[in-house]
């Protein structure tokens, strides 16, 4: 029950970019253009990698996943970040504030899994070539990934703790999604055992897969300044400098977005910098493996031909 003259909480109230209305035309275009090439160039690698053959390999199938990942928390953000833009702000029940919020969580930890896994591939290729085949079998790959989307999904189930909370009186939530720290804040009832909970599962989500992506990455190195040729080193780089450039995009923007919400920055600096792994991400993914990867770039170079033979 709420106390006195507050009343119980049943809608929040997303402020969005408080401060910026006279630019919220512009704002509405660039992210209408971000997420549209983020959509566009995920759905292109998806495509690309489920179509050719020569790319069914296990980098490119977990690539293939992580880009099902980015679509898919982009997808949850931003449509109604562009709703908010418009109308200034947004009213949202708190169910669908959970159910948003939930899959925030689910498609942001899976992408930490997924990148871990790659760093493992890639680190097989380098350090054991003469079993990489064997070891990362079709089979292995798909278990992996099952097994990253079924985890990732039972440990998300977390937020069901936040529906069990109380809001009484205040609802605004300064800013364009729920996210879990705002939300959080507003509730009247006890959240010492929700927070407990969520610092276990960052800690098991996000600080493990780093924790085995930087040792794998390791293990690459050194296995590289270990090999006798430069032409060795050259090409055991290469089949790693793009996941090497994502893993850096991703957890940068990640220690960013921490490192602002430590600090206790302005409202609208961390919403900000919440968009790197919303948005910015996303986004670049695309770009580094169009650009770097050599398989990606042939096999775009050959559906342009075969698009430009068939009309």
């Amino acid at each position: 029950m709420c106390k006195g003259n507050q009343t119980e909480v049943t809608h929040f109230l997303l402020l969005g970019f408080q401060g910026l209305h006279e630019l919220k035309i512009l704002l509405f275009l660039v992210f209408l253009l971000v997420y549209i090439f983020i959509i566009f160039g995920n759905i292109l690698i998806i495509v690309l990698v489920g179509d050719g053959d020569h790319l069914k390999i296990p980098m490119f199938v977990f690539l293939q996943h992580l880009a099902t990942a980015d679509v898919l928390l982009t997808t949850t953000v931003v449509p109604l970040m562009l709703n908010i833009i418009i109308l200034n702000e947004k009213s949202i029940s708190i169910r669908d504030c959970i159910t948003q919020m939930h899959f925030i969580f689910t498609f942001g930890f899976v992408q930490c899994f997924f990148i871990a896994i790659m760093s493992f591939d890639r680190c097989l290729a380098i350090f054991n070539l003469m079993h990489y085949t064997s070891i990362m079998r079709p089979q292995i790959c798909f278990r992996l990934i099952g097994g990253s989307w079924v985890l990732v999904v039972f440990i998300s189930t977390e937020i069901i703790l936040v529906g069990q909370l109380r809001f009484c009186g205040l609802n605004n939530i300064d800013h364009f999604f729920c996210d879990f720290g705002p939300t959080v804040e507003l509730a009247t009832s006890d959240t010492s055992l929700l927070l407990q909970v969520d610092l276990v599962v960052s800690v098991f989500m996000v600080f493990f897969p780093f924790a085995f992506t930087v040792l794998t990455y390791a293990i690459i190195l050194f296995t590289i300044l270990n090999m006798s040729s430069n032409s060795g080193r050259r090409k055991a780089f290469s089949t790693c400098s793009s996941h090497l450039t994502t893993v850096c995009a991703y957890y940068g923007t990640l220690i960013t977005v921490s490192l602002n919400s430590a600090k206790q920055t302005s409202n609208n600096l961390n919403k900000f910098s919440s968009l790197l792994y919303i948005v910015v991400t996303p986004l670049l993914n695309p770009i580094i493996y169009s650009l770097r990867n050599h398989e990606i770039k042939r096999t775009l170079q050959i559906s342009f031909r075969l698009f430009k033979i068939n009309n």
